[in-house]
C-alpha cells in the first residue's frame, strides 16, 4: 500500500518519537539509580510526553491511512508477527501501568511507586524499541 504524501512523514515521526521514549527512560532510570530525584521525575515526564505524542499521532494516522501491509515473506513473516503482537499487547498493558505508576510518584507515595516501576519500566521499554523495529521491519527493511 502506498502512504498518500500528507501522511507520508507519519511512520517516522511516530518511530523517532518511540524511540526518544526508550532513550528517555533508559535516562530516567539512571539518574534515579543516582539519586538524581528532580532530573529523573523531568526527564520522566518528558518520556511521558513523548509517549502520548507518538500514541495521538498513531492513532490519527492509522485512522486516515488505515492498515499498511507487512512485505517481508518467509522467516521474516513469523518474527515480524511475534514481535507486532507482543509489542501490541503490551502496549496496551502498558497505559495503564504508566497512569499507576506516575500517579503514585506524584502523590510522594515512593515504596508504591517503586514496586511498579520495577514493572512499568522494562515493560514500557520493550513497548517502545519493538515500536521502532516494528517502524523498520514495515517501512524500510521490507519495503517494496
Amino acid at each position: 500500500m502506498q502512504v498518500p504524501a500528507e501522511f507520508a512523514i507519519y511512520p517516522t515521526m511516530n518511530a523517532i518519537l518511540n524511540g526518544a521514549s526508550g532513550v528517555l527512560l533508559l535516562i530516567g532510570r539512571w539518574l534515579i539509580a543516582k539519586r538524581r530525584i528532580a532530573a529523573h521525575r523531568a526527564v520522566m515526564i518528558a518520556a511521558l510526553v513523548s509517549s502520548s505524542l507518538f500514541l495521538t499521532s498513531y492513532l490519527y494516522y492509522h485512522a486516515h491511512v488505515g492498515s499498511v501491509r507487512f512485505q517481508g515473506q518467509g522467516w521474516s513473516r513469523p518474527v515480524y508477527f511475534t514481535i507486532l503482537i507482543s509489542h501490541t499487547i503490551l502496549a496496551a498493558v502498558i497505559v495503564p501501568l504508566v497512569i499507576i505508576t506516575l500517579t503514585r510518584a506524584f502523590k510522594a507515595r515512593y515504596p508504591q511507586h517503586r514496586a511498579i516501576a520495577r514493572w512499568t519500566f522494562p515493560l514500557w521499554l520493550y513497548v517502545s524499541v519493538t515500536g521502532v523495529i516494528v517502524y523498520f521491519m514495515l517501512y524500510h527493511w521490507f519495503a517494496v
